[in-house]
């Protein structure tokens, strides 16, 4: 090879470096471009997100439980009053906490006046994450239901409070027992003697507190059974 074939060669081999090198950068350039802007837009989210838990949620939730916590001293032990004026705490506050606890507290008055129905549709806007309000939820639901004997749905509102509550050594019997009395009313004293059985293996601790005991209601499903 010549010195001008060789200096042609070096050059063009620099040229092909020098390319690349450049094709490089450009796309260095362009990805610190994209990482900026989602850098931007990530800290434009966490601003927005700040201002909504601040400046709207938090004052909000605070205004909620002032309203949830007034209501009794304007019922004044008024069951009617109590319902509606927690009903409207829950309309007005809907998706927040207090609002949801007012959703389940009207519900609670409006089972106790009688109105199932109604009771029903305030239980439809409560939500909670924790499981012992749930569990609650559920079986007061559950007792709607039996009041309009619709029984099946009742069962399955029991059961799911069962699963929900299952580590409560209250409120997981306490469902069972309303499935048992279903059951017995439906005379399916197998599946009653099981939700007997079931508390009193996974429930040993549990009272009834009417002076029987859980034996003794298994003794008369089995004799039912003729076992």
């Amino acid at each position: 090879m010549t010195s001008d074939n060789k200096h042609q060669s070096e050059e063009t081999t620099i040229e092909k470096l020098d390319s690349n090198l450049t094709s490089a950068s450009q796309k260095i350039a362009e990805n610190k471009k994209v990482i900026l802007w989602a850098i931007i837009s990530i800290a434009v989210i966490a601003v927005l997100i700040v201002c909504y838990l601040f400046l709207y949620r938090a004052p909000r939730e605070n205004r909620a439980f002032e309203a949830f916590n007034q209501v009794e001293m304007q019922a004044m032990g008024n069951d009617s009053i109590a319902a509606a004026e927690y009903k409207k705490v829950a309309e007005k506050y809907s998706g927040s906490d207090a609002g949801s606890l007012a959703a389940l507290s009207a519900a609670e008055y409006l089972y106790d006046l009688g109105k199932y129905k109604e009771a029903l549709e305030e239980l439809d806007d409560f939500s909670s994450s924790e499981p012992v309000l749930k569990a609650n939820a559920l079986i007061l639901k559950g007792d709607c239901l039996v009041n309009l004997k619709k029984y099946d749905d009742a069962l399955s509102a029991f059961k799911k409070a069962t699963s929900v509550g299952e580590d409560n050594n209250q409120i997981a019997p306490r469902a069972l027992l309303k499935m048992a009395n279903i059951y017995d009313e439906q005379k399916n004293y197998k599946k009653a003697l099981e939700c007997y059985e079931t508390i009193q293996e996974d429930y040993a601790t549990f009272t009834l507190g009417n002076g029987l005991s859980i034996e003794s209601y298994i003794e008369r499903e089995k004799a039912r059974l003729g076992e």
